[in-house]
């Protein structure tokens, strides 16, 4: 291997790919960035003129012995070759990207040897456990590219398992580094896969000291690509609100179900009861349980307790009032009128089809209104990627996009549509019922209750979606709201005049 920089014009190729992806001169010495050339023998001959026999070649990786034998030959040609040092900083193999497309391994590393196991080292890891040191996060993306844009960056703590998933020693690796490292993932489908194993690798190892944060980045980026696009800031912004282990257990276990029945909100407490029991450590295991009991509460808006009574995650009595009760009943419109935007910024092809739609959302954050301004106007202000910014470091919304980088369009769609859906009824049915609510003046009686409880469930389909497919939200929008409005309109609530 030669240092690209000083390696022939067969580099050429290269240094220019480098160079498309930033990397100047002084990158490539910093990161020892080197050069294979793609000959069959040329490393071989030059390690044998230093007086090294064949044996040991072999036995340190860089040359491969031909199965039927023959003369040993260059394990790395045509490739960018990138150094693997262990915890101590010392040389111990070697990634290779290839310049041939055709290649049948994009990145080649060294084999087993005596000094190298890929399973239980990182790259960059013993620089990267200097800067945890002064205080850096360890941040662990998916490849040597990913590391340098975040070392580059400023993010110096970045490491990479090499080529393969994290394995059970790298994670200890880490943690005897960090007590809570970072997990950077694409936002492919590859990425989303990552996360998934990670989740059933790193249960049975978590607990106090022992503990992961992931962030998803937007769909079809890494991290060099949005840091590229919107700088060091916007990579900073999604690691500040990385989300813990318990978050993407609860939405992998949740993804594309419905609870509409005892038996499927019972198979859900047997996956998440299965997944937490591997938990060792009891005071994790506990605060899992109650973690997951109030998203639970949360997704079925609470349990009935006796005599209807509502109750909290753990059991308690809920306030009682109907005003309390409705208003549990609200989704976060905020959540709602983000998703949506996030979807049509990262799904620009969708907009035609709700344009309509939403021209009609009125956002209340200046940078939300100029990011809808320049959807709908197809241009780009600051303010506007402010907006975006800020929504895809929002850690509500960090499941968005593992949804929007789904190649069927029409479900994406959809979904887009079932959150405009879903805005438009519960804005609807707030707005009469805040109507209602005016009016009554302490006229109510007991009608009240029942034409209240009417509102709430008008509120509660509006918040789960899942009930379209009964066909409870298969009316027409304006037929909803027309019935809320009738019945403010004709004071509903108002005992009829004695005749």
């Amino acid at each position: 291997m030669v240092p690209l920089a000083a390696a022939d014009r067969r580099s050429a190729e290269a240094r220019a790919y480098l160079l498309r992806r930033g990397l100047d001169q002084a990158a490539e010495e910093r990161f020892e960035i080197g050069f294979a050339p793609d000959q069959r023998y040329a490393l071989t001959q030059a390690l044998k003129d230093k007086g090294f026999d064949d044996g040991l070649i072999v036995e340190s990786g860089m040359s491969a012995k031909p199965d039927g034998g023959g003369q040993i030959y260059d394990r790395f040609r045509g490739r960018i070759i990138f150094p693997i040092r262990d915890g101590q900083g010392r040389c111990i193999g070697f990634g290779g990207r290839s310049m041939d497309p055709n290649a049948r391994a994009k990145y080649l590393n060294s084999p087993e040897t005596p000094l190298f196991d890929k399973g239980r080292n990182l790259y960059h890891v013993a620089s990267a456990r200097a800067a945890v040191a002064k205080g850096k996060a360890l941040i662990v993306a998916e490849g040597y590219m990913d590391v340098i844009a975040l070392v580059r960056a400023g993010f110096d703590g970045a490491v990479a398992p090499l080529g393969t998933a994290i394995t059970e020693d790298q994670l200890r690796l880490m943690w005897r580094i960090s007590p809570e490292p970072v997990i950077a993932l694409d936002g492919d489908a590859a990425g989303q896969r990552a996360a998934q194993r990670l989740i059933d690798l790193a249960l049975p190892m978590t607990g106090p000291g022992q503990a992961l944060r992931f962030v998803v980045l937007p769909a079809g980026q890494d991290p060099d690509d949005l840091i590229k696009a919107a700088g060091a800031g916007a990579m900073g912004a999604l690691l500040d609100n990385a989300r813990p282990l318990v978050d993407l257990l609860w939405a992998r276990e949740i993804e594309g179900q419905v609870f509409d029945s005892p038996e499927r909100k019972a198979a859900l407490d047997k996956r998440l009861n299965d997944a937490i029991g591997k938990i060792p450590d009891e005071a994790t295991r506990r605060h899992y349980d109650r973690e997951l009991g109030q998203k639970k509460w949360a997704l079925f808006g609470g349990t009935t307790g006796r005599r209807g009574q509502k109750t909290g995650p753990n059991g308690r009595k809920s306030a009682s009032t109907a005003e309390v009760k409705l208003n549990s009943l609200l989704p976060a419109e905020g959540l709602l009128e983000g998703a949506s935007l996030l979807i049509c910024a990262l799904r620009p092809e969708l907009i035609g089809a709700v344009e309509t739609r939403i021209e009609r959302l009125t956002p209340k954050d200046q940078n939300r209104a100029a990011l809808l301004f320049d959807l709908l106007s197809h241009s780009e202000s600051p303010a506007g990627r402010q907006g975006l910014e800020t929504l895809r470091a929002d850690a509500h919304l960090g499941l968005t996009p593992s949804v929007i980088c789904s190649q069927d369009a029409d479900a994406v769609a959809a979904i887009l549509n079932n959150l405009l859906d879903r805005l438009e009824a519960q804005r609807a049915a707030g707005a009469e019922l805040a109507r209602a609510e005016a009016e009554i003046q302490g006229e109510a009686d007991e009608g009240l209750t029942w034409r209240m409880q009417q509102i709430a469930r008008a509120r509660h389909r509006a918040e789960r979606p899942e009930l379209e497919t009964s066909g409870d939200m298969n009316e027409d929008r304006d037929a909803l709201s027309a019935q809320l409005s009738g019945w403010v309109n004709e004071q509903i609530w108002r005992k009829p005049p004695k005749r």
